[in-house]
């Protein structure tokens, strides 16, 4: 049992591991603009805003100033985030699952409720782990746009230069709305399963059993309920952890930036790069959970050739 157990965990980690980084790597140009349009709105794309798409724009703006490079800042500690990100929070939400739920139908499904605390338990013990990272990617992500700003010349100069200069404080600054974030996961996750299940039981099959075309489906339905209900919290978090770049800080913490946020944008401000973030976000939850459960079956048939394959 013992064995088994380890062979599930590892498969999970690897497979979310793996997952993670292929969709990162897809979506990063459009992961800048949304961070740039969260952190400095329109004023990050310069002239060219007005003059047809934003998303076209901001490539254009970036491509023009900053070359390829531009357009992939931040990508090394997205990465480097994303490994144990995904890994961590698969294998946790495997875990809680396990514990949680019952196998009576041989489906792996859990209540509604039982599956929001499997997913925000897994959120949360993710968020803790790699919120460093996140920083460091938001940083590196929004440097090249001012200048006289030092920009950091490698992940782990950038980790120990925001612990020399500011302290574990800096490392987790943005945690607190970071963590509210975890309602992301508490939204898209149960709804996930559920349309996974519809669909599965549409098609006469098992819920691992689903072909990846249903999987693209479930994926990309629940990110967009949740990206869409949960996005405030990303706009208020960026802006935290960018906030380290300048000499005197914006923000005194979640309260002042939301209030600040507000007085300057309205609610529009909560929602800046949020259209772009859908076309980054949707393609990318899509390309994770897609990619996570075919490795992960590949894996497990590799590990337990005689096995049943169980999956999200």
């Amino acid at each position: 049992m013992a064995a088994a157990d380890s062979t599930s965990m590892l498969c999970n980690a690897g497979a979310g591991a793996a997952a993670g980084v292929i969709a990162a790597t897809f979506v990063c140009p459009l992961d800048v603009i949304k961070t740039r349009l969260q952190v400095h709105g329109l004023s990050s794309l310069g002239n060219g805003a007005a003059k047809g798409s934003i998303i076209i724009s901001s490539l254009q703006q970036i491509t023009y100033k900053e070359g390829l490079r531009g357009m992939y800042r931040g990508l090394s500690p997205t990465v480097l985030a994303l490994l144990p990100n995904w890994a961590v929070y698969f294998t946790m939400y495997e875990q809680l699952k396990s514990l949680l739920g019952s196998d009576v139908d041989g489906n792996h499904q859990l209540s509604v409720g039982a599956n929001v605390i499997a997913a925000s338990g897994a959120g949360a013990a993710t968020v803790i782990a790699t919120n460093p990272l996140w920083v460091v990617k938001t940083r590196f992500q929004t440097q090249g746009m001012k200048k006289g700003v030092d920009p950091y010349k490698s992940t782990l100069s950038a980790l120990r230069l925001i612990a020399e200069k500011e302290g574990i404080r800096g490392l987790y600054s943005g945690l607190v709305p970071a963590l509210a974030g975890i309602s992301h996961v508490a939204i898209q996750f149960p709804i996930y399963e559920r349309v996974k299940s519809y669909l599965a039981n549409k098609d006469e099959t098992t819920i691992d059993k689903v072909p990846a075309r249903n999987v693209a489906v479930a994926s990309s339905v629940s990110k967009i309920f949740a990206s869409t209900l949960t996005y405030p919290h990303e706009v208020v978090r960026s802006r935290l952890q960018e906030q380290g770049h300048h000499s005197e800080k914006r923000y005194s913490g979640v309260t002042d930036c939301v209030r600040k946020v507000f007085q300057q944008d309205g609610i529009s401000g909560f929602y800046r790069g949020c259209a772009t973030n859908l076309l980054r976000t949707t393609p990318a939850a899509m390309i994770t959970f897609t990619s996570f459960e075919m490795i992960h079956r590949f894996l497990f048939k590799i590990f337990n050739p005689d096995t049943q394959t169980h999956t999200l």
